[in-house]
C-alpha cells in the first residue's frame, strides 16, 4: 500500500491553553469572593499594646464581647460550662494555651472570672489578645 506524501504518526504540536486560562480565572474570582466570608469571628474591639503576640501551634481562644457574652472559639458558651470544657481540652493537650480576647469595654471582673475558670481547669498558660499600637498613635 502506498500512502503517498501523507505523514504517519504526526501529533498535534500546539496545546490550546485558552480553556485552561478561563477555568483558572473563574476559580480565582470565586476564591476572591468567598475568602472574606471564610474569615469570620467574634466581633471584639480589643485594646492595643506595644508588645507582640505569639502564635502557638494549637490554641483555644475565649472571646468576651462588649455585652459580656463568652465564646469558646466561635461557639457561645455559658461561664459555668467553660471550666468543664477547658478541663477536657487540658486533658487532651497537656501544654494547652488559652488566649482571652476581651472587648476593651468589658468590666475587669468578667475577664477575671474567665481566667479563674481556666486556672480551675488546670490551664496555666494564658495570653491576652491585643491589637498593636501603630507608629504615631501613642
Amino acid at each position: 500500500m502506498d500512502y503517498g506524501n501523507r505523514r504517519t504518526g504526526s501529533a498535534l504540536s500546539e496545546i490550546n491553553v485558552t480553556p485552561f486560562v478561563d477555568v483558572v480565572l473563574v476559580l480565582l474570582i470565586i476564591f476572591l469572593i468567598t475568602a472574606p466570608m471564610l474569615i469570620r469571628g467574634i466581633d471584639v474591639n480589643v485594646p492595643r499594646s506595644e508588645s507582640r503576640n505569639t502564635e502557638p501551634d494549637e490554641r483555644l481562644v475565649v472571646s468576651i464581647t462588649k455585652d459580656q457574652a463568652v465564646y469558646l472559639d466561635e461557639q457561645r458558651i455559658e461561664l459555668p460550662r467553660l471550666e468543664t470544657v477547658l478541663a477536657g481540652f487540658k486533658e487532651r493537650n497537656p501544654s494547652a494555651t488559652i488566649y482571652i480576647k476581651a472587648d476593651q469595654n468589658v468590666p475587669y471582673g468578667v475577664v477575671i472570672r474567665v481566667m479563674d475558670a481556666a486556672k480551675k481547669a488546670g490551664i496555666d498558660k494564658l495570653g491576652m489578645v491585643t491589637e498593636p499600637i501603630l507608629p504615631g498613635e501613642k
